[in-house]
């Protein structure tokens, strides 16, 4: 079996730390493939950067030439995953969904430690559209971008008498525990790989949702099952799309205007 991870953002290196997730989870007999949209934003703090992300991760899928048995988006909260099931013909998993609803078979309720204070409500907005907002107790920010994810690798990272990243995302669950969570979900694809650790110092279940998404992943796809397209998610209708896919239409050496934002076009483990 073959599982695409996909993460939302154009940053190399969290590619390969979610990759690392995918991969240390992962039954012997499943590959992953980890990669990244060629041009948007190196991370989304916002409802601009993740419209934007969701138009890249769109383009990323329409020009692969290579099969995989299940997608799974790497980014909490994000938009786009309704498109990609549409697009494909294999089941798509993201990890807000995944880690949901594996936290409500570990508890009676859970709830979210993300990034920054403004995503929260764009968390909230999808754990609701999917139906699993009632049993959420709490979704909190650290205050962290997502940039600042990196650093939890490095305990001083923080400077000397400040408080480093890891121990941040710790006393923000350790909130989110108070108020009623019996079971943490790590909200951000940055956070991959950081679970045991934070379990380790809160005593409660925490879930990464590239994790629950890749084994929800390889049991969907496991099984035979694929995204129904009788009516939701039914291919898009044929019909003209001016200059799409849009990465065959870029020139990333001309894209310097200062209004612009800035392309990348690295991508990892393809």
């Amino acid at each position: 079996m073959r599982i695409l991870v996909m993460n939302p953002n154009t940053t190399a290196s969290m590619t390969a730390s979610i990759r690392a997730t995918a991969t240390a989870v992962a039954s012997p007999d499943t590959e992953i493939i980890a990669t990244e949209p060629l041009w948007g934003p190196e991370s989304i703090e916002g409802h601009f950067e993740g419209y934007l992300s969701a138009a890249a991760v769109l383009d990323r899928l329409t020009t692969l030439d290579f099969p995989f048995d299940a997608l799974v988006m790497a980014g909490f909260g994000e938009p786009g995953r309704e498109g990609a099931q549409e697009l494909l013909d294999v089941p798509v998993l993201d990890i807000t969904e995944s880690a949901a609803q594996m936290a409500m078979m570990l508890g009676h309720s859970y709830g979210v430690v993300t990034t920054l204070d403004r995503a929260v409500p764009q968390i909230r907005d999808r754990l609701l559209t999917a139906g699993l907002l009632q049993r959420c107790a709490g979704v909190r920010g650290t205050g962290l971008g997502v940039l600042e994810l990196e650093e939890t690798a490095t305990s001083a990272a923080a400077g000397a008498g400040d408080r480093t990243p890891f121990e941040v995302i710790v006393e923000t669950a350790r909130e989110v525990v108070r108020d009623g969570a019996e079971v943490i979900c790590l909200g951000c694809g940055g956070m991959a790989g950081l679970q045991e650790r934070v379990s380790a110092e809160l005593g409660v279940p925490v879930v990464d949702g590239v994790a629950a998404a890749v084994k929800f992943a390889e049991a969907v796809a496991g099984l035979g099952l694929a995204t129904s397209a009788v009516r939701s998610f039914a291919a898009p209708r044929p019909k003209r799309i001016g200059s799409w896919p849009l990465s065959t239409h870029l020139s990333l050496s001309a894209a310097s205007s200062p209004r612009n934002a800035e392309f990348s076009s690295q991508t990892s483990g393809i």
